[in-house]
Order: structure tokens, then sequence, then C-alpha cells
């Protein structure tokens, strides 16, 4: 679906903030990488010098581009791992216990700032066949905007929950773009709303495509 970029540095820094791969050493692996159908593209970053991009061009010269894939449309949403929703698909699972408003039991445990037990709850229900997460905070009495970022960034350090795709589920744009920033992967976006117009409403649909979600 796109193309693929490789300018690595010149190995890793010394003790000193500089670099010791030799351009042949990083032509070398670059030719691999080329040689492998990894890339399009090839160049060099920190450390590299005139040396370095001529003696990868002489290497990479003759071998073949990477072939940008044709792949068919469909909803392709991420955690850690990929979940792709077509045509074949059956009923997906969305988990709905991470919900303020739809459990008493999770509105409770973030109320009283037990956020390791919340975690746990979004646990269970991956281990019990959720495919997707919803997370909503939208409750009167909480800051909904710290209540997700703070969750989503513990969730994000357990990968047995954060390799499924997120749902981010509020009525308010500052808490939807605040769990934008913070999710890995491709989220899904519950939702964007024309109640205040159709400019703010495009504007928003606009910012959630360069994040790289969807919306419902």
């Amino acid at each position: 679906m796109c193309s693929f970029c490789a300018y690595p540095n010149a190995g890793l820094p010394n003790a000193f903030g500089e670099y010791d791969e030799t351009s042949c050493e990083t032509a070398q692996v670059l030719r691999d990488f080329a040689a492998s159908g990894f890339v399009n593209m090839v160049g060099g970053c920190c450390g590299t010098t005139p040396e370095h991009i001529r003696e990868v061009a002489r290497v990479v010269a003759g071998l073949e581009p990477r072939e940008v894939p044709s792949i068919a449309p469909a909803c392709r949403l991420s955690g850690l791992e990929p979940l792709t929703i077509d045509a074949t698909s059956l009923f997906v699972n969305v988990g709905e216990r991470t919900n303020v408003t739809g459990s008493a039991k999770f509105r409770k445990l973030i109320e009283a700032g037990d956020y390791a037990a919340a975690v746990d709850i979004a646990r269970q229900q991956v281990a019990n066949g959720a495919q997707i997460i919803d997370i909503n905070m939208d409750e009167g009495m909480l800051d909904s905007q710290t209540a997700m970022v703070r969750l989503l960034h513990l969730i994000a350090g357990e990968p047995d929950v954060a390799r499924v795709p997120i749902m981010l589920d509020s009525s308010k744009w500052s808490v939807i773009e605040a769990g934008l920033k913070c999710v890995q992967g491709k989220a899904i976006v519950n939702s964007i709303s024309l109640k205040e117009g159709e400019e703010i409403f495009l504007e928003h649909a606009r910012k959630v495509m360069r994040y790289g979600a969807p919306w419902w």
C-alpha cells in the first residue's frame, strides 16, 4: 500500500557521540535490504558521509525496488496485532466493560483511582474473546481527558491488552484527540458529531484521518 524508505545511521554512536561504521558496512546492510525486496528508497542519516552515500548507490545499482502490493479495501485496524474486518468476517466482539457509562464496577475503580484493577478488566475482556476494547470516560465527576490518557498509557505497557485495537469512545473532541495521541496502532473513533456544524465536523474528520483512525 505504500513505499518504504531506509536511511540508517552509520551504526550506533560511540562514547564520544561519533559514528564508526564504514561506508562499506553501511552499504552492505542496505544492499541486503534492497536485495530482499524490502525498500524503495535508501539513504543515510547521522554519521553518514558523501562516501557512504556513493557506496550505497553503487551497491544497490541495478536492484529492483520493492513492489508495492495492491491490497483490497477493507477496515484494517491494529493494536500490536492487525485486525481486518471485511466481507468474510463474522461478528466482531467489542469489549465494553472499560466504559464508565456501561459498567458500574469499572466506573468505581476509575473514580477511586485504582487503574491497575481497571487494566485487569481490560485484560479479562481480551482473554474472553474481545477483539476491540471500547474505552469511555464520559462521567460528570471525572476529568475525562486525564482519565483516558492515564488508562491508555498503562494499557500501552500491557502487551496482552494492547495487542487489540482500541475504540476511543467519547462525546468530547478533546478526549478523542488526547486518546489518539496515546494509542499505538490504528484505533477507532466513536464518535465525531455534526452538532457543532459541518465545518467543525470536517475539521475533526480530517484530524482523525491524519491520526490514522477511522470513525463510526
